[in-house]
């Protein structure tokens, strides 16, 4: 899917911008706190229907202003025009809608669009709880396995009851019930993020060693309460705790994904460059196999991926990402004249824009 257009209305501190995409590699470049992340995330609301980086709808909207409208002109595969808007008004509902019709569930446009994004904020896959990196594998996940994402509202939802009826009471059939709904949403829960974190990590590997130059070993292993019995038999051992705690201690909502490097955890002995190469070799697997999965090429967002990050690997991932295999790339930057350099040696169509406090100049 290759965006054409993008046309923004009070949408952060963007007031009113329109910006014509190149197929290829688009840079935006500017000091930091001017609006190139906002655009990254206008995008991104395209395509999951929310920002990437955890800001309501109401924090989107420009101050001052009422409501925000990001629309989205795109060309899909077969040459065919998709105008995806998103809307959204204080006091009302946000909507999306497709060439002019509106989704009735958010989830169903969730996977049209494919998009891969890589920002500083992915620094809490490392850093922070194991909540993160659920997060994180859903939103991968969701994008081409509708079955899944059925499954994760239907496990949230039962879940979320089974806890409030635990604070109130604890009725043996009434638990059974609970339990038994929860069970048959973890299952494919389970063994799609197996599934998906055993072909991860090979191409985590090797992108690593593209970008670091084979200098170290790094692995990444899922965990889950799944993987000794059936969430059924653990619920039931787990029935007395429950009932103390007054909350659900066992199932996939307490997944985790470890990371590695040499052996010892990532999160402890990783440097900062080797934590950030690492958080994009994991990303770059992740556009591989939503690729593979779905035969669409995703868009990749490099959000001021370059911090941390040393010349030679900076020079290495624009090479890895201006290959066939890759298609329209967005990159924020800092640096007019690192980008310029890079971009000129990069063998691949690119525009350059200009970013200024809310406006964008090619």
């Amino acid at each position: 899917m290759y965006l054409k257009r993008l046309s923004l209305i009070n949408f952060k501190n963007l007031e009113q911008q329109t910006i014509a995409f190149e197929r290829g590699i688009n840079c935006f470049v500017g000091d930091n706190g001017t609006c190139k992340t906002n655009i990254v995330d206008a995008i991104h609301y395209l395509s999951m229907c929310k920002s990437a980086f955890g800001m309501s709808d109401p924090q989107c909207v420009m101050h001052g202003q009422s409501s925000f409208l990001v629309e989205g002109a795109y060309e899909n595969e077969a040459g065919r025009n998709e105008l995806i808007v998103c809307s959204y008004a204080r006091g009302s509902h946000k909507t999306i809608k497709r060439n002019g019709k509106a989704y009735e569930r958010f989830s169903d446009h969730i996977g049209f669009i494919p998009i891969v994004i890589v920002s500083p904020a992915d620094t809490v896959l490392i850093s922070d709880s194991a909540e993160e990196r659920r997060k994180y594998l859903n939103s991968f996940i969701s994008q081409f396995d509708r079955d899944y994402l059925a499954a994760m509202i239907r496990y949230n939802a039962t879940l979320a009851e089974r806890n409030k009826y635990l604070k109130f009471g604890a009725d043996e059939q009434m638990l059974q019930i609970y339990d038994m709904q929860l069970a048959a949403a973890a299952k494919p829960i389970y063994e799609r993020r197996k599934e998906m974190a055993q072909r991860l990590q090979p191409i985590v590997a090797d992108y690593y060693k593209l970008l670091c130059n084979d200098r170290e070993q790094v692995e990444l292993e899922y965990r889950s309460d799944l993987a000794e019995n059936s969430l059924t038999e653990q619920l039931a051992q787990a029935r007395a705790k429950d009932t103390v705690l007054g909350f659900t201690t066992v199932g996939v909502h307490r997944d985790e994904m470890l990371f590695t490097i040499g052996g010892v955890p990532l999160r402890k002995y990783g440097s900062q460059g080797q934590q950030k190469s690492f958080i994009v070799a994991l990303k770059l697997a992740q556009y591989q196999i939503i690729n593979e999965q779905t035969g669409k090429t995703p868009m990749l967002l490099l959000d001021d991926v370059f911090d941390k990050l040393d010349e030679s690997r900076v020079s290495r991932l624009i090479q890895i990402v201006a290959s066939e295999k890759f298609g329209q790339i967005v990159i924020t930057d800092c640096s007019h004249e690192r980008m310029s350099r890079l971009l000129e040696n990069s063998n691949i169509n690119y525009k350059l824009f200009d970013v200024t406090y809310g406006k964008v100049l090619e």
